[in-house]
């Protein structure tokens, strides 16, 4: 495996995890390059993962089954390295698309969805209580929201790195106009989920908004670079700290080992309602109040270095 060749297929080293780094991507890239001149094209593998990993919810409601829990698990790993496949394929290929970007972003969210729902059916079952569907709602509200917050600071970071890796960085002032000019309905359609779900993203950071507003005032695209690589250093240390906690690993890390717990536990399921809304919302605030001081630190670090 040539480590360019590797490397193009990434979107950038510095936003990837370890796991997804050793394991998922260099799966995906060797299943990418198998693909890239089949006709198989990135949407099909993501259209394709999102069935994968639907069956992980209907596995996770059965009790009293180990080999469906197993089963489960090995599904979304799978669903997973088919994720990496398709974003990998589309750039070893350059068949790219928004809405394929959009596609991909929300196979993941449907994907936990059905996990949630699965798992709420489980301890409905169990105890007889319907009551379990309100945290099962609850982690997938915050599910989305905590996903949408990191995606959109590992997207920034890109953005930082530079303009070509940073092209699917959208204001949703970009994100309208581009939904103007689509004539399919689909698209259209698609695009407004993705204009809500920007609108969430900004209202969530005001201090970043402000930071490229001042930036983009004085510097366009063109950036300084000492600039690019303060944001960099610190955006890196919060992800790897922080923000990875809320990514596929670091949500399945802890779902895998509640349900392999549950085999033997068969209620204890509920340990991951808890997981998804108590501590990863506080990592969620936590690194919003850290990421916003990095982006006013930054137009600070700006504004001394124009007066020197």
């Amino acid at each position: 495996m040539s480590d360019k060749s590797f490397e193009a297929s990434l979107k950038s080293i510095e936003t990837e995890n370890l796991i997804d780094l050793y394991f998922y991507r260099p799966i995906g890239y060797r299943l990418a390059r198998m693909l890239q001149h089949t006709g198989v094209t990135p949407n099909m593998v993501t259209i394709l993962s999102i069935f994968v990993g639907a069956g992980t919810g209907y596995l996770f409601y059965f009790t009293g089954r180990p080999e469906y829990t197993v089963a489960g698990i090995l599904l979304l790993i799978v669903a997973n390295i088919l994720d990496c496949v398709d974003g990998q394929l589309a750039r070893l290929t350059g068949i790219k698309s928004e809405i394929g970007r959009i596609l991909d972003g929300m196979a993941g969210d449907i994907w936990f969805t059905l996990i949630y729902v699965g798992l709420a059916l489980r301890l409905t079952h169990l105890y007889g209580s319907g009551w379990f569907f309100v945290p099962a709602v609850a982690s997938g509200l915050s599910h989305l929201l905590q996903a949408g917050i990191t995606d959109y600071y590992k997207t920034l970071h890109l953005y930082f790195v530079s303009k070509e890796k940073g092209r699917e960085f959208h204001s949703i002032d970009q994100v309208k106009a581009q939904q103007r000019a689509m004539k399919s309905r689909t698209n259209r359609a698609f695009f407004a989920l993705y204009e809500v779900y920007t609108r969430v993203q900004e209202f969530w950071t005001p201090a970043l908004q402000r930071m490229l507003r001042t930036l983009q005032a004085r510097y366009g695209d063109d950036i300084p670079e000492p600039l690019r690589q303060a944001f960099r250093s610190r955006s890196r240390h919060l992800m790897t700290h922080f923000i990875d906690f809320m990514t596929f690993n670091g949500r399945t890390v802890v779902l895998f080992l509640v349900m392999l717990l549950s085999i033997r536990w068969s209620g204890i399921v509920w340990i991951y309602f808890v997981y998804e809304i108590v501590v990863l919302n506080a990592i969620l605030l936590l690194s919003v109040h850290r990421h916003e001081q990095i982006c006013r630190d930054i137009i600070t670090l700006d504004e001394r270095s124009r007066h020197e």
